[in-house]
């Protein structure tokens, strides 16, 4: 099994660069790329909704999880 972070997708799709959205979140690049790029080790409730607050999505748009793949 594996999780996917599609935050990539997500800020593609509004066309939002990942400096705005730390600035609009709060949080720094730096953690926001480990989370985009599945590198971080967990992901607080707090900024998982700051984050799709600033998105205008769900939880589930960003994290997938599909089963069969291994990492």
């Amino acid at each position: 099994m594996a999780i996917i972070i599609n935050l990539d997708t997500i800020l593609a799709r509004r066309k939002m660069t990942l400096s705005e959205l730390s600035e609009r979140v709060g949080i720094s690049i730096v953690n926001l790329s480990k989370i985009k790029t599945g590198k971080a080790r967990a992901v607080r409730f707090s900024t998982l909704d700051a984050i799709c607050e600033a998105l205008d999505c769900q939880p589930g748009d960003i994290i997938e999880h599909r089963k069969g793949m291994m990492l």
